[in-house]
């Protein structure tokens, strides 16, 4: 795998109910199987169920999480190209299983993200509402370091949970995030945050 900065613009988008995400159609990429062959096509993921669809003409093969490798897209709605691989983890306290998860950023100390389409209560501003809430549909995202020794560890988000993750170089993380004033909730912010670690 080749070093990767990835600057999604990913911070918890929103869409209309009418609007598709970019799980719910096809894109066009490749798909490299476990058994490391490469199928080029158009590709759906679903990272609920860790599965992708591949549509190479009329026929649709699926294929999942076990049986998949590595993929990457070129995003159609986000108009981004974006790269996925299919990582054992610990589902419970001995037990691991291949998800899929989208690569970040690449290095000894690798960025990871998963996400969800969720139902979130927006509250209204429009006299016609009269204050109350009324649904709508999110992609939320969630984080995720992964070390050279291959272990996960989920980021909350919050500062000091990242500077345990990165404590080993915390005193200059931590001055870095303040001398460019950056959020460790902020997915651009915690990319640069990320390079940084790997790079000193």
């Amino acid at each position: 795998m080749k070093k990767v900065l990835v600057i999604l613009f990913i911070a918890v988008t929103s869409y209309s109910q009418a609007q598709k995400f970019s799980s719910e159609i096809f894109h066009q990429g490749f798909l490299v199987t476990a058994d490391r062959d490469t199928i080029k096509g158009k590709l759906r993921y679903d990272m609920e169920t860790n599965i992708v669809t591949l549509a190479i003409g009329q026929k649709l093969r699926s294929f999942s999480s076990h049986k998949i490798f590595y993929f990457e897209i070129n995003d159609e709605i986000l108009n981004t190209y974006r790269q996925f691989y299919s990582i054992p983890h610990k589902v419970n306290y001995d037990y691991k299983i291949p998800i899929l998860f989208e690569l970040l950023y690449e290095g000894p100390l690798s960025l990871l993200t998963r996400e969800a389409i969720v139902q979130q209560a927006q509250a209204s501003n429009s006299p016609y509402w009269g204050g109350a809430n009324y649904p709508r549909t999110v992609v939320q995202y969630s984080f995720f370091f992964l070390n050279t020794k291959g272990e996960i560890t989920y980021f909350s988000g919050r500062k000091k949970d990242l500077l345990l993750i990165m404590r080993k170089k915390q005193t200059d993380v931590k001055k870095y995030m303040k001398d460019n004033r950056l959020d460790s909730d902020d997915v651009r912010d915690l990319i640069r945050i990320t390079a940084f670690y790997n790079s000193i």
